[in-house]
């Protein structure tokens, strides 16, 4: 199969985390009525990113497991792989975690954010190593917010090992006095949707990036090509499912293979 059908679920914060369950589940039916193969979802969309003032309730492992199994229940379902952002707890601590579920709502795999932000020193534990995944015929890769913008490494390991696409999971809202983009990459915005593109075409890879949807949101969900050029972005701040089509041929990896190792 050269060509693959995604969805990036750009959804509101959740009010509550029950809502977050209820709120992914109609989405994951909504991606595949819409005849996506993958959905992906925000960073730690269930129960919600710990940000401050959000409210999210305290970490709760067996609350995580039951939501985990709604999700894979509803892409069962569906007949559909999902990208669910979410958390896990183990004897480490916190993880913010991309737990992967295939369409038999098994879970296939988890990606921890390995390269977590300064702000989250205390809030999440590092996680380590990195996977790759396959689905309907293709192969991708995940990586989590800070990691994504700011660690070319986290893509390019994917690519190296045959993705062809790899998510970038997000939670980016307005600050203060913040630049508010009504464009993708707008040169007077941050450096951040610039990041996405040149993580494409440092790879010659898909990157598809999710956010939330929020008023004044500085980054918004989108998709590069391999070449570092736009297909397509979700409006700001205005919640949907953003469904594109993908070209895997055109994702070779070819400059992510000739990037020589040092040490």
């Amino acid at each position: 199969m050269s060509t693959i059908r995604i969805a990036l679920a750009n959804l509101a914060f959740p009010i509550t985390r029950d809502a977050s369950v209820a709120l992914t589940r109609a989405a994951v039916k909504d991606a595949a009525a819409a005849g996506a193969a993958i959905v992906c979802f925000p960073e730690c969309y269930v129960p919600g990113y710990r940000a401050s003032g959000k409210g999210v309730l305290p970490a709760d492992e067996a609350w995580l497991a039951d939501a985990v199994a709604q999700v894979g229940e509803a892409a069962r379902a569906a007949g559909i792989t999902v990208v669910l952002g979410t958390e896990r707890v183990t004897d480490a601590g916190l993880h913010a975690s991309a737990i992967v579920i295939g369409p038999d709502g098994h879970v296939v795999g988890v990606q921890d954010k390995v390269q977590i932000d300064p702000s989250e020193e205390g809030l999440y534990t590092p996680g380590a190593g990195r996977q790759v995944f396959t689905a309907a015929g293709g192969t991708f890769g995940v990586t989590i917010c800070h990691e994504g913008w700011r660690y070319p490494e986290t893509v390019r390991w994917a690519a190296r090992r045959g993705a062809q696409v790899v998510f970038h999971q997000a939670f980016h809202e307005a600050e203060p006095g913040g630049y508010r983009p009504t464009t993708f990459a707008d040169p007077a915005n941050t450096f951040h949707e610039k990041a996405v593109l040149c993580r494409a075409a440092e790879n010659t890879c898909f990157v598809a990036t999710v956010n939330y949807a929020s008023d004044g949101s500085p980054t918004t969900s989108a998709i590069a090509r391999p070449d570092g050029t736009l297909q397509a972005y979700q409006p700001y701040g205005i919640a949907g499912l953003l469904v594109a089509d993908l070209d895997l041929s055109l994702a070779t990896g070819l400059l992510a293979s000739r990037c020589a190792e040092y040490r």
